[in-house]
């Protein structure tokens, strides 16, 4: 079997973790909005995992509601799209220097549960479809193993 033929029938490349370091580095996202701490997976062209580590200190629980806080559904939403953002760079490898991911429509969003300071929410990201420099996403956020939120995204790609 061929090296090529290999590569086909081994599946799709899996990526090692990225810190905040790298993230910084793949997305333009910095405090108060980047709303992703960490991508433990990346399958190139298919999927990730990002971790989002909730706490009493981000700046929207002061009026998101200061005697009940509740992440707003809407920064949910967001850090789905950052973590599809750092799997678009990952695709894209090189070719995505100097571009950026800019939301097009969210579809069938659903909030299932609140996300409070102390949950570390898990969003998995799924590419559901790409033409040209349009990407479709699906995505699941999920604290505990339990599914807070889902929708589906479209973004594209554009130069700065």
């Amino acid at each position: 079997m061929a090296a090529s033929e290999a590569a086909e029938t081994a599946g799709p490349a899996t990526v090692e973790a990225y810190d905040i370091a790298q993230i910084m580095r793949a997305i333009p996202h910095r405090f108060p909005f980047l709303l992703v701490d960490r991508v433990v997976e990346v399958v190139k062209n298919s999927s990730a995992i990002g971790i989002k580590n909730v706490t009493i200190n981000e700046n929207f629980f002061q009026g998101h509601f200061p005697e009940h806080p509740v992440m707003p559904g809407v920064l949910i939403i967001e850090s789905m799209a950052q973590t599809a953002a750092v799997l678009v760079v990952e695709t894209l490898g090189p070719e995505a220097r100097g571009k950026l991911v800019y939301f097009m429509t969210v579809e069938n969003a659903k909030f299932r549960k609140p996300v409070v300071p102390g949950d570390q929410m898990r969003v998995h990201v799924v590419k559901e479809k790409q033409r040209g420099n349009i990407w479709k996403f699906a995505a699941e956020a999920k604290v505990d193993g339990k599914v807070v939120a889902e929708a589906t995204y479209a973004a594209m790609i554009l130069d700065r």
